[in-house]
């Protein structure tokens, strides 16, 4: 049972890194694998694309096809509704880390 918590625990990190790259540039799932095993997580495409997946169709990213090199490839922006998200988590991370460092 420890496990499913710390796991939802990561994938809520995971969502919000997703976002935060997503709001600097467009991002597509091999860049995001990359970029999250920088910071410790080592994601597999089958568990990175179903939160790519839900993060766009709850509205918070928006995505479009590009052939790169001779194949598709899909890029993934914030959506004005995922910025508000975004921003809100900000807050609350913040308020958290304080919190958590006193």
């Amino acid at each position: 049972m420890q496990d499913v918590i710390l796991r939802d625990f990561f994938v809520g990190f995971i969502r919000l890194h997703i976002l935060y790259h997503a709001s600097k540039e467009p991002v597509f799932g091999l860049s995001l694998i990359r970029e999250l095993a920088r910071h410790g997580y080592s994601l597999s495409p089958g568990t990175l694309y179903p939160v790519l997946h839900r993060l766009e169709a709850n509205g918070f990213l928006s995505s479009e096809r590009a052939v790169i090199n001779g194949r598709w490839r899909r890029y993934y922006r914030i959506t004005e509704e995922g910025s508000r998200a975004l921003s809100q988590a900000r807050e609350k991370v913040t308020e958290l880390v304080t919190e958590l460092n006193e």
